[in-house]
Order: structure tokens, then C-alpha cells, then sequence
């Protein structure tokens, strides 16, 4: 049954007349969504996630695990805007190696740089919360290089967008006017900060990010920045202690069915379908998450014996190998920096960690050499 999740509106755009869909405040009126079906999907859901905040005690250090997590996220967010970096592009880019395609990497490094500017103001006492205020400073960081220079960085828009189509009048879905965007913006941080909600956190959490993108409330970046309200969200409301779920790889698997949810919000008012799904893909995105780290820690360990068994292995060895899951390809003079140590002592480590089986070389060439910690990068690459 059709039901009403918002109103369209007319509007003028582009010499032409549009309607445009203005979403009423959250939560909606209907369905129920306390009811005992997403309840028990909420409960399968946030057990997946207490399961993956348990794994950081596999490994000693969780650097690794928010390093892998944080990349994919960031990789698999912008794949899902069409970008076409690949995992060993950012590590190139990293490690300071030559990329093809040097745009598409520097929009996931963009990327990168907003989660992390995020993550320090959400938990810096004197930073800021959640809100419209760090959303917007957040897109100020994303959009900040060559692609997003004339896509008014930090700002929200004063002029009508559209999604699908070459102009409004043919356009998939008209987002709200420009006129209605702030107190539309207003709204959602209320229903953020409620502080005595209803519902519970992850559902509230699929509410305020299809919220978000039905509101678009940027000329571009709007989805990217919504998925980063996701994994800002699970953090402040202390689902997860550390950025370990990658949920956009999930999105991007069923990207069809992530869309065709959300538009089934505008046209039908059918939140159930959306709840469903995202639910349903934290818990699946948990689960892998989970089997990630587990041949992470497992490799690691494996690893580290041949290293500590290799007889060419010295402390600077060790050091250098506890290092790679944060930087799986490198150069001599990147492990130098790293390490602050000779040329020598740097370039003696690294072939220890040749004669252990552990790096690669991948050039082929006498000079300007670099590594690569391949059987980790398969790990990640493949899940």
C-alpha cells in the first residue's frame, strides 16, 4: 500500500517546470518499526557487530584492522560513484609509486582525509558533534582537489540538483528545492540528537542516511558523505569502538537494490524495504569483517615466525614487518623515513623480509626498486 513520506513541490529549474519531493521529518509515521520482525533483525545485527568489536584482541595492534577497515570503506564508497581506483593504486599512491589513473586515487584520498578529520572531532572533547556544521566541513575536505573545485566545496546548495537523466525535466528523482534544503538539514540533526528515541540505533541510523540523500543537500559528494554519516553514527552511538565495518562494500554489491530502496522511500513511503536491506547488510558486513581479521591475525602471525626464524633477521627486521599491515608496498627510502635509520640498515631489513618469503619486489629493476606485502594486499583485495 502507498503510503506519504513526504510532498512534491514545483519548481522552476533549468528553464523548466519539476516537481520535487520535500521528505517529511523522521522518524515517519508508518510502519512500525519496533515491531518483533526488526527487532529480531536489529538484535542479529548489533550481535554481528559486538562479535566484531571483540576481534581487535586478535592482533596486537588495532591500527591495523582501522588502516584496512578505513581503506576499503573509502575504496568501495567511491567505486560506487563510479570511480575506477583499485586497492593497490592507494597503496602505490601511499608508498609514493607512480598511479595511472592519479584523479580517481586522490578522490578516495579525499576521502580518507574527511573520515579522519571526522573521527577527530567526534572524539576530541573540544570537536565537534555530529551535526549539519561537521557534515559540511566534512565535504569541504572531500571536495577540496581538482574534480570538486567548482562544486562548492563546504557549502550547501544554492541551486536545484537532480539524480539520473541529462537535466530535471527527464531527471530519476528531483531533490528537494534549495529554498527548503536548511530546515530540511534542521530536522535531521533533531532526530540525531533526540535524546530520547524510540527506535534503536542502527534503525535510526538507515533512517537519517536515506534521509540525508533524499535531502542531497550538496551539488556532489552527497553519497559519499551520506555513507560517511553512517560510519560516523556507529561510532558516536558506540555500536562499534573502532571504524572496523566496511558497510559500502555491501552497498556496492547490491547497489541496484540500494537505490531501488531508496526511491521506493520517495515514491511509495516504503521504509520497510530500506530498514530491511540495511539491516540485513550490516550484518553481513559484520560477518565478513569478522572472517577478515581472522586471516589477518592468521597470516600475521604465520609470518612473523618466518621472520623471527630467518637468519639474516635483525631488530630493525622485526620493526619494518610490524610495520607493513599500515604499509604493505614500500621503498627503501620509504622504510629509511620509517624506520630513521641508514640507507643500508633500511635496504638489509627489507631483503630479510625478501628471504623470509614475506615481500616481493616488483619491478624487476636494479635501481628505484619497490615491495609489495602481497599475500596481505590478496587478503584485502579479495574480500
Amino acid at each position: 500500500m502507498k503510503r506519504i513520506s513526504g510532498r512534491f513541490v514545483t519548481t522552476q529549474s533549468h528553464q523548466e517546470t519539476v516537481s520535487a519531493f520535500v521528505p517529511a521529518p523522521l522518524p515517519p509515521s508508518a510502519p512500525d518499526l519496533n515491531s518483533k520482525s526488526y527487532q529480531e533483525l536489529n538484535q542479529r545485527a548489533e550481535l554481528a557487530l559486538a562479535k566484531l568489536s571483540g576481534m581487535t584482541g586478535l592482533v596486537t595492534s588495532g591500527e591495523w584492522l582501522i588502516y584496512s577497515a578505513i581503506r576499503r570503506e573509502a575504496l568501495l564508497t567511491s567505486q560506487i560513484e563510479g570511480t575506477q581506483a583499485t586497492l593497490t593504486d592507494v597503496f602505490d599512491e601511499e608508498a609514493g609509486l607512480s598511479v595511472t589513473n592519479a584523479n580517481d586515487v586522490e578522490e578516495v584520498t579525499r576521502y580518507l582525509q574527511a573520515f579522519r578529520f571526522v573521527r577527530e572531532q567526534i572524539l576530541s572533547p573540544s570537536g565537534l558533534p555530529v551535526s549539519v556544521r561537521l557534515l559540511t566541513e566534512a565535504h569541504k575536505v572531500l571536495l577540496d582537489g581538482v574534480r570538486g573545485a567548482n562544486k562548492q566545496p563546504g557549502s550547501i546548495r544554492t541551486s536545484q540538483n537532480w539524480i539520473g537523466g541529462t537535466r530535471p525535466g527527464n531527471a530519476a528523482y528531483v531533490p528537494p528545492p534549495p529554498e527548503h534544503v536548511s530546515d530540511l538539514l534542521a530536522d535531521l540533526e533533531i532526530f540525531i540528537h533526540d535524546e530520547n528515541p524510540t527506535l534503536p540505533p542502527l534503525v535510526r541510523i538507515a533512517l537519517a542516511h536515506a534521509q540525508f540523500e533524499t535531502i542531497h543537500p550538496f551539488l556532489d559528494g552527497n553519497g559519499r558523505i551520506g555513507r560517511l554519516l553512517i560510519a560516523m553514527l556507529l561510532e558516536t552511538w558506540k555500536l562499534l569502538p573502532e571504524p572496523l565495518l566496511y558497510v559500502s562494500g555491501y552497498l556496492k554489491a547490491h547497489q541496484a537494490e540500494y537505490y531501488r530502496c531508496l526511491s521506493e522511500i520517495r515514491n511509495n513511503g516504503d521504509w520497510e524495504s530500506w530498514v530491511i536491506f540495511f539491516l540485513e547488510g550490516v550484518e553481513i558486513a559484520a560477518e565478513e569483517a569478522q572472517r577478515s581479521i581472522i586471516q589477518i591475525a592468521s597470516l600475521i602471525a604465520t609470518d612473523r615466525k618466518k621472520v623471527l626464524g630467518t637468519a639474516s633477521s635483525t631488530l630493525q627486521t622485526l620493526r619494518l614487518f610490524e610495520l607493513l599491515p599500515t604499509m604493505p608496498k614500500l621503498t627503501v627510502e620509504r622504510a629509511q623515513a620509517e624506520l630513521a635509520v641508514s640507507f643500508p640498515t633500511a635496504n638489509a631489513a627489507i631483503k630479510a623480509l625478501e628471504n623470509a618469503g614475506v615481500l616481493m619486489e616488483t619491478t624487476g629493476r636494479l635501481r628505484g626498486k619497490s615491495y609489495v606485502y602481497q599475500t596481505y594486499v590478496d587478503i584485502l583485495r579479495n574480500d
